[in-house]
């Protein structure tokens, strides 16, 4: 077991200097979906919310080597709106983590100048998890570090439906005319108007798809889908990640030499 943590801080040693000489290209949004949590557990002979609580410790790890790295943005899908699905007690767990999280990590958040950040809709949320989510905003909504986003309680098709209403809206009382609708203007209707499009998207546990998360945001974002369940996800795969978007080609439909 030292041997393996002693090759692992080699390998990840080696990949931080690789980042190092690449520094211009770490990507300045990063996105992640992460899933695992219950299979995790299960291989264990664990209830599933030991794999959400140890999943907790691995969004600490990952924020801490992202704002280290120099990342603006890691938004990360926390709940979705089809989440709420799963069975009452899991979810009742899945509502107490942020107060949880935000009360054991806010004195570093704050340390490191990081800014909490939320996508979703509130409105649905228990009052204990909007206090939590509420009181993380407002402490650190001066901070100026990286900005710490979770898509709480979010599905892109529900953003897309709101901004869509909004926008239609607006063409009703004058504000707006049918000819100044473009994408920058469907943009500015988003929950992530404030924000740059991710540039990269991993998700973890062997699942190719998107489930609902920033289908309008990804249209050009580079996707990294790895084997490796949540729980288990550590600095060195980051940085694998990394290194593979920094070989990619983002051509954005056009044509690069």
């Amino acid at each position: 077991m030292i041997f393996k943590k002693f090759f692992k801080k080699a390998k990840f040693e080696k990949r931080e200097s690789e980042l190092d000489s690449n520094i211009e290209e770490i990507p300045s949004h990063i996105a992640i979906i992460m899933d695992g949590n219950g299979r995790w557990a299960k291989r264990r002979a664990m209830p599933r919310i030991a794999g959400h609580q140890e999943g907790m410790k691995t969004v600490r790890r990952i924020a801490r080597v992202a704002d280290e790295l120099g990342v603006k943005v890691l938004t990360l899908y926390a709940f979705s709106t089809e989440n709420w699905k799963r069975p009452k007690t899991e979810v009742e767990y899945l509502m107490s983590l942020p107060e949880k999280f935000l009360d054991e990590f806010l004195p570093e958040i704050m340390e490191r100048n990081i800014c909490v950040q939320m996508i979703g809709e509130k409105e649905g949320l228990p009052e204990h998890t909007k206090r939590a989510i509420n009181k993380a905003m407002e402490k650190t909504k001066n901070n100026t570090g990286l900005i710490l986003n979770f898509a709480l309680n979010y599905g892109s098709r529900a953003e897309i439906v709101k901004a869509m209403k909004s926008m239609m809206k607006e063409v009703q009382e004058g504000k707006l005319t049918i000819e100044e609708i473009t994408e920058e203007t469907v943009n500015q209707y988003l929950m992530t108007s404030h924000l740059p499009e991710p540039d990269l998207l991993i998700r973890t546990s062997g699942e190719v798809r998107l489930s609902n998360f920033m289908l309008w945001q990804l249209a050009y974002t580079e996707f990294w889908f790895t084997e490796t369940l949540w729980p288990d996800f550590d600095e060195e795969d980051f940085m694998e990640a990394i290194q593979a978007y920094q070989k990619r080609n983002r051509r954005y439909g056009g044509l690069t030499d």
